[in-house]
């Protein structure tokens, strides 16, 4: 299992609001402000009624579309969010917004390819935007392409450098490829970074027990189980546990 780290909270939040000079768009700016504040208070429900308000008022309002599509991803709710990405392309077919939120929710789905074609496009628009090239080296792993992944997330640290998350992704794409000793030094920069940075005990783990240094691996796995999340990080820590029996028994 890749020890991946997907930045779904990297979600490509849109402002924006009515037309100018419509004569409905106070109310409609009104309730999509509402609705942006909903979101960044963590309340997609309230989001997605305050969105569906202003786009009764203001029906070509692609940044409602896509805000409530945002909204719908955190209610886990993919299909509905698809069709609000689907339909802020049709008013603005070139939206990176659209194209890399619509990207997320085909990844969520497991629709790697889809999601491929869409941070692609996206870049065409954004081509600075660092978030697209760690989310399509997400979505390369996903393909089982260790290379390419490889250079989207180099690509991302040059844009955002030293970010524990790409670090340690761009680790699990070395780690694929058979480049331990790369996968190590990225790992131990993320604890340099953040030193809470559970997953990266794993990665470290990894690399130091595919360089058959044996000691240090069982050290390093088990500092991942007492750092580890037991929901989030459950299938991680049910496979240190399994490895370190292993290893043990060497």
């Amino acid at each position: 299992m890749r020890n991946l780290l997907a930045l779904w909270l990297s979600l490509a939040l849109v402002w924006g609001g009515a037309p100018a000079g419509a004569q409905e768009s106070p109310t409609a700016q009104e309730h999509f402000d509402r609705g942006v504040g909903a979101l960044e208070e963590g309340r997609p429900q309230a989001a997605v009624e305050e969105f569906t308000a202003a786009l009764k008022l203001a029906p070509d309002l692609a940044e409602a579309y896509i805000n409530r599509g945002i909204a719908y991803q955190r209610l886990d709710q993919p299909v509905d969010a698809v069709t609000d990405f689907d339909k802020a392309l049709e008013l603005n077919p070139k939206s990176p917004e659209a194209l890399y939120n619509r990207g997320l929710a085909y990844s969520r789905g497991g629709l790697f390819a889809k999601a491929l074609e869409d941070y692609t496009q996206a870049l065409k628009s954004a081509p600075k935007d660092w978030e697209i090239y760690y989310n399509r080296g997400n979505t390369y792993l996903d393909l089982g392409k260790p290379r390419e992944a490889l250079a989207d997330y180099q690509q991302a640290l040059k844009l955002h450098p030293e970010t524990p998350e790409i670090l340690h992704n761009r680790a699990q794409a070395y780690l694929a490829l058979g480049q331990p000793e790369q996968a190590l030094e990225d790992e131990d920069q993320v604890l340099e970074l953040n030193p809470n940075f559970a997953r990266a005990h794993f990665g470290r783990a990894q690399a130091l027990d595919r360089l058959g240094l044996k000691a240090p691996a069982m050290a390093a796995y088990r500092q991942f189980l007492k750092t580890g999340n037991p929901e989030s990080d459950a299938a991680l820590l049910r496979q240190t546990l399994a490895r370190l029996r292993e290893l043990e028994g060497k």
